[in-house]
């Protein structure tokens, strides 16, 4: 696809973009760094990880037998930040169970709807033979529905006109470079030369300039020549803050903060640790729900969805430093609804004994229970 600077936007070349492939990397490693749980609801309301699950070893240990969890997530998760889509191949056993799961490129795969509504997916492998798989067999993940309602669209086909932008001052800083930021012009001579005149001095002026000597940018013009640079510096232009406007644009684009990716032009200590939280709750969040229910729908049953579900655990991010963590533990326990287990458990140590006990505060009792009864 084209930008309207011209420049051609493709995935893989977009994504090599500095910032573009850093805010990839952000999100789709750390989402795959945290834990993502197979849990079992409870009677009293609460959840406890099913373990005994053959899911919970796919999703937690290794999805199949050439990758671990960590590598198969951030895979699925970076297809689905690039094209729009994240595709994988669903292993079955005879209980209804998932067993394994193969993550595939999205650019082998084709979906196609059915009369019955339901979708089919042909898949061509690395020897160009296609295979066809139905709905059940397909973990399909997709970044925002298309207006057919089955496909992803991809965030470099939405923002392609940034991209494009990006591309353009990315080649123009390149071609720079490549001149050794050197300004294009021209030697006006007071009088008439000729062509091979001009042949000449063009001759002995490149050669000057591409020779490999420490005076090499120096030049010595006599008889009354003079340069005329008809091309701006990247100063004179405001090169350099463009592009720092459009990395902006393109951390936009997968609401990264800033100051995540390395962009520390306004970063001070506080603001710093607050776009970090801001990273979990406006950026991983919403990611690590659209996995979750993925996930749900595609990986359990109908009748296990009922006492089984999928999902991230995304606390450990957002707890903050020590200091701040031990206060909220503080308050949890002194008023109730924290047990030293559960702190404990947080903070990846054993349980003890008598650790499930909560406390309740004297002060807080109902007014009902107070001695002579409500207050007027």
């Amino acid at each position: 696809m084209n930008g309207g600077t011209g420049a051609y936007v493709d995935p893989q070349r977009a994504s090599g973009l500095a910032t573009a492939g850093a805010c990839i990397s952000l999100v789709s490693q750390a989402l795959a760094s945290v834990p993502l749980n197979l849990y079992r609801r409870t009677a009293n309301g609460g959840r406890e990880r099913a373990t005994e699950h053959p899911l919970y070893g796919v999703l937690h240990d290794a999805p199949n037998g050439v990758m671990t969890a960590f590598e198969a997530r951030e895979m699925l998760i970076a297809n689905l930040l690039i094209s729009g889509n994240a595709y994988a191949v669903l292993d079955w056993n005879a209980r209804g169970q998932v067993v394994g799961l193969d993550p595939i490129d999205p650019g082998r795969v084709v979906v196609e709807r059915l009369e019955s509504g339901r979708l089919r997916y042909r898949v061509t492998d690395r020897n160009g033979s296609v295979r066809v798989y139905l709905q059940d067999e397909i973990l399909h993940l997709r970044y925002r529905l298309a207006r057919d309602g089955v496909m992803g669209l991809s965030p470099i086909q939405l923002a392609r006109e940034t991209i494009s932008l990006a591309l353009t001052q990315q080649d123009a800083a390149a071609g720079m470079a490549a001149r050794g930021n050197r300004p294009s012009g021209a030697l006006v001579f007071p009088q008439m030369i000729g062509r091979e005149g001009k042949e000449s001095a063009l001759g002995k002026l490149k050669a000057k300039i591409e020779a490999d000597t420490l005076t090499s940018n120096v030049l010595v013009l006599d008889g009354g020549v003079e340069w005329k640079s008809f091309s701006m510096t990247a100063r004179d232009a405001e090169f350099l803050e463009s592009r720092k406007l459009t990395n902006l644009d393109i951390c936009r684009i997968w609401g990264v903060p800033p100051t995540v990716v390395g962009i520390l032009d306004h970063g001070t200590y506080s603001n710093v640790e607050m776009e970090s939280r801001a990273l979990v709750v406006r950026c991983l969040a919403p990611v690590a729900r659209r996995v979750e229910q993925a996930m749900n729908v595609a990986l359990l049953p109908t009748g296990s969805r009922r006492t089984l579900f999928v999902e991230h655990d995304l606390a450990g991010l957002q707890r903050g430093d020590m200091k701040a963590r031990y206060e909220g533990y503080r308050i949890g326990r002194e008023w109730g609804w924290l047990s030293p287990n559960e702190i404990r458990g947080w903070e990846n140590m054993p349980a003890i004994d008598g650790g499930d006990e909560y406390l309740s505060p004297l002060n807080m009792t109902p007014i009902d229970a107070r001695v002579g009864g409500p207050t007027e």
